[in-house]
């Protein structure tokens, strides 16, 4: 087969034409559930991107523990340094990269933080271990040893031994509201599929347009 035979006849997509999709919301719903059925670790990665005070972009992975129309949910340390980007410019980009399924999914817009109570409801879902550990990391500041921390950890442990453990005062979360999606799908020869949809405000409805890969 030619190059030229396979940019006339390309392969198939995956799970049909994703490019006919008129709402993002919805493809990404269908795309998640393909990446947690086919991803071997954490099919809820996703790159979260910010700026700091000098508008030096800052990257690092987050897990997603909830979305919907509202937008997409992780939670972390108000005092890191994503929480402190995230306060002093409210606003963020996210990327999803399901390698098994050569796709991608670019998010960006605006931030606001999770209520008290999503706050609440989440951090009780978390094993005990994993709730004693947001007490006793100050997460992003200097740490002088790994002893200091495994000491910090036997402390909390310690303390919370018997009943339930509270969430610490300086951990919650944040809601992503989405003004772009894109949508990219792996085509042979770099002839990739990408799709992109806008609003500027959740009220508008998304206009849709397709990209050059």
């Amino acid at each position: 087969m030619t190059d030229t035979t396979s940019i006339k006849h390309p392969a198939p997509l995956t799970s049909g034409d994703f490019t006919a999709a008129e709402e993002p919301f919805a493809l990404f719903a269908e795309w998640f559930a393909e990446a947690v059925k086919s991803e071997p670790n954490d099919p809820n990665a996703m790159a979260l991107a910010t700026v700091d005070a000098d508008g030096l972009p800052d990257v690092r992975m987050v897990l997603m523990k909830g979305y919907d129309a509202d937008g997409f949910v992780f939670y972390s340390h108000i005092a890191s340094q994503k929480g402190r980007e995230l306060a002093a410019n409210p606003k963020a980009a996210l990327l999803f990269h399901w390698k098994s399924l050569r796709r991608q999914v670019r998010i960006r817009g605006s931030v606001t933080p999770v209520t008290d109570e999503e706050a609440d409801a989440y951090f009780a879902t978390r094993p005990k271990q994993a709730q004693i550990g947001a007490w006793a990391s100050k997460q992003s500041q200097p740490l002088e040893s790994r002893f200091a921390f495994e000491q910090a950890i036997a402390k909390f442990a310690a303390k919370y031994v018997i009943g339930e453990v509270p969430r610490p005062p300086g951990w919650s979360g944040w809601r992503i509201t989405p003004q772009r999606f894109e949508f990219w799908h792996d085509r042979p020869y770099r002839l990739h599929d990408r799709i992109e949809f806008r609003r500027d405000a959740p009220s508008q409805a998304w206009s849709k347009l397709r990209l050059y890969p």
